[in-house]
């Protein structure tokens, strides 16, 4: 299934599945969800509210979110009344508008590594991204007055469904709720000009990870290694590689990351890029206002939008 959150004719945020170029929305039935027992303990925990609505209180529901959903989904498409919109007539955002944690992983296709002239490391480099620079799909995306190296990666996004510490690598998909497409970009001058590098500040300038279209659901998905990803710049392609090639694959990145940290429901892990990204090109090649850049997964989709 392919969940999006979006909003039609200036009405309220909502939740919705694709279905043929059409979208179902679930949103009342989400409300109508209750928290899991686990969710409630973090909650309280925390002493911070649970979601009452749209995909976060979707992916707070527990083990069976997907399974769920799927039979909402297939019991709502066998009434004859059902009316869907066009998802040409909406407008999208990213499928989890405010993730709570965006965790990056720096160098992991061996390509990459290899165009940065470092060799491949042990354990994965984690680089964070603040969930304030989420951008909608196809939503124009501004270059900051004054930055000059702004880059582009193509990234699959593994969005997670569930609370996870210490998570064994051979179960650790099962913690996955979907995937989507997310742009990693940078401001290249102040992760490589500077010393010390500003890593996660060159990567969580407003708007530097637009995401989308939609989550594909785990299901749809059996294994994330069996996966292109691509990027073109202005139609020339920048970007083709392959998630088999991946140092340290998405289950291999939930059981180390669960090692130091709790995952939880909405986290986004993006899993680093192939080669061919601007700052390594001879010479290189920073994005411009009025560049169009498209992404592409396999079996997830495409993105696209513009450099203001």
């Amino acid at each position: 299934m392919r969940v999006i959150t979006y909003r039609q004719n200036g009405g309220p945020v909502l939740t919705g599945v694709v279905f043929d170029q059409h979208v179902l929305n679930i949103s009342s039935w989400i409300e109508s969800l209750p928290v899991s027992r686990e969710a409630h303990a973090h909650h309280l925990l925390s002493g911070t509210p649970a979601p009452a609505e749209g995909i976060m209180r979707w992916l707070q529901s527990g083990s069976q979110a997907i399974a769920s959903l799927d039979a909402f989904v297939r019991t709502a498409l066998l009434d004859p009344k059902l009316n869907m919109e066009r998802l040409d007539s909406v407008q999208l955002y990213a499928p989890v508008p405010r993730p709570g944690k965006i965790i990056g992983v720096g160098r992991n296709y061996a390509d990459h590594a290899k165009e940065t002239g470092v060799a491949p490391f042990e354990n994965p480099r984690i680089i964070f991204k603040m969930a304030s620079s989420v951008a909608a799909p196809g939503a124009p995306v501004t270059r900051p007055a004054g930055v000059l190296k702004m880059d582009f990666e193509a990234e699959l996004a593994v969005v997670i469904g569930g609370y996870g510490r210490d998570v064994p690598e051979s179960e650790a998909l099962s913690l996955v709720a979907g995937y989507t497409i997310l742009n990693d970009l940078s401001a290249r001058e102040f992760q490589f000009d500077i010393s010390p590098a500003q890593t996660t500040f060159a990567k969580s300038m407003d708007g530097f990870a637009p995401m989308g279209p939609w989550l594909v659901t785990r299901d749809e998905i059996a294994d994330p290694q069996t996966l292109d990803v691509s990027c073109w710049l202005n139609g020339v392609q920048m970007q083709q590689g392959h998630t088999a090639n991946m140092l340290f694959p998405v289950a291999t990145l939930i059981a180390y990351v669960s090692r130091f940290m709790t995952l939880e429901p909405g986290d986004v892990i993006t899993t680093g890029t192939p080669a061919g990204i601007g700052a390594f090109r001879t010479p290189p090649v920073y994005l411009q206002p009025g560049d169009h850049l498209r992404f592409e997964v396999t079996q997830v989709g495409s993105m696209e939008h513009l450099i203001a």
